[in-house]
């Protein structure tokens, strides 16, 4: 029987996850020629590249794509196995990578992670704050906080808690403008769009004894983050269609108004997301404990709530 070389694969890993063979050597603190002969051992025993290779770009090939996730899975689960093994007397230790939407990151899973550190000492976490979806298997991460509707997938995923899209305008706009009654009106108004929705310049609501109604909005202003609309929000500039964590504050505060009492979005949701395997090293299953428990309620509704309205 042919045994695996299970150090080869998470070398693949490596270079896969840091994009050359340089970084990946430095990772894992071996030299490049280490690196480089454990991937030529792997193509040669497959009878084709893994990587395409240029002076300029190291990229996966169609056979490397197809490996990657397999790869991955193989060497989480070897990890997960010895630190489950080794649990009872050791310390979790190592690397988390966790990623979450920018403007959700910054205000309510940053503020999180100090806790879980001071707890864990020997854990490091590396944080990713984007709005793009991301392929977690293919960037590496362990784990993936998300906000929307989530398509069927091969992903664990578990529910933390609701989130709720609001039509929200300053009381200088309303004053301009007008307020809006039902979702139609706002094709006539200014809108603020945010670009990394499924259809940003299309707004769909559901309304009383489940009426439903889709309107395509513009305005003169396009983001791909959230919090970047709600300045111009407040300042007059339109009307914007904001999660409630974005909203809260502003809300609380009265510089933005509710609009379209009755009238709603489809429901949203923050999911926390782990890749296929589940078998995973008591760091990144800590973590996810600690996240889903601080998560569980929505912390922007006690904080909004707690705040005082200014006078």
């Amino acid at each position: 029987m042919i045994v695996p070389d299970f150090e080869a694969w998470d070398l693949f890993v490596a270079v896969a996850q840091h994009g050359s063979f340089a970084a990946a050597a430095r990772a894992r603190g071996l030299s490049v020629p280490t690196v480089s002969r454990a991937i030529a051992r792997l193509e040669a025993r497959l009878g084709a590249a893994l990587f395409h290779r240029s002076s300029r770009r190291l990229s996966l090939s169609a056979l490397g794509q197809e490996a990657l996730g397999e790869a991955q899975a193989l060497v989480a689960a070897a990890q997960a196995m010895e630190e489950r093994l080794g649990e009872a007397t050791t310390t979790p230790a190592g690397l988390i990578r966790l990623a979450a939407p920018l403007e959700f990151g910054r205000a309510h899973v940053a503020p999180l992670l100090p806790d879980f550190l001071a707890r864990h000492p020997q854990v490091t976490v590396e944080l990713a704050l984007d709005d793009a979806r991301i392929d977690i298997v293919a960037a590496g991460h362990d784990i993936v906080l998300r906000i929307g509707q989530l398509a069927d997938s091969s992903l664990i995923a578990r529910h933390l808690c609701p989130v709720e899209r609001i039509p929200v305008a300053s009381p200088a706009y309303l004053a301009k403008h007008g307020r809006p009654h039902h979702p139609a009106d706002l094709a006539r108004h200014r809108c603020l769009i945010y670009t990394n929705a499924p259809q940003p310049d299309v707004w769909h609501f559901t309304g009383p004894e489940g009426a439903s109604y889709s309107v395509t909005v513009s305005g003169s202003l396009r983001a791909n983050s959230g919090g970047a609309l709600n300045p111009a929000a407040i300042a007059g500039a339109g009307i914007a269609l904001q999660p409630d964590f974005l909203a809260a504050e502003a809300l609380a505060s009265g510089a933005l108004e509710p609009l379209l009492p009755g009238w709603r979005p489809p429901p949203l949701g923050l999911y926390l997301i782990t890749p296929p395997s589940p078998l995973r090293p008591v760091r990144v299953r800590l973590l996810m404990d600690h996240l889903a428990e601080r998560l569980r309620r929505p912390p922007w509704v006690s904080a909004a709530a707690d705040r005082p309205a200014a006078p």
